[in-house]
């Protein structure tokens, strides 16, 4: 295995770290699916707090997974990451999630 191998695989390792917490890969789901939400939408939706749901968007977004846009005072989130939305697909389509 050369150095350009090691590194994909770390890279991919590191999204199926981030994307395999329950919450994240909830939230995941929900903007696949019904596309751009923001916190409060997705919270309504997981029934836990604003909070928790705002800790785990930082580490999608940090990530650099999701992505938000400014749309007056809130935020809304969308996936920005390709190898992400192939592995939502890939579960949805095994209907895994």
């Amino acid at each position: 295995m050369n150095n350009l191998d090691n590194q994909v695989f770390l890279e991919t390792a590191e999204i199926l770290k981030v994307i395999g917490h329950p919450i994240r890969l909830c939230i995941l789901k929900g903007l696949y699916v019904e596309g751009e939400k923001n916190v409060t939408t997705m919270q309504g939706c997981l029934n836990i707090p604003q909070s928790t749901v705002s800790q785990h968007i930082g580490i999608l977004k940090n990530k650099g997974i999701i992505k938000g846009r400014r749309n007056g005072l809130e935020i809304n989130y969308s996936i920005c990451n390709e190898k992400v939305i192939k592995i939502l697909e890939t579960l949805l389509k095994e209907e895994l999630i």
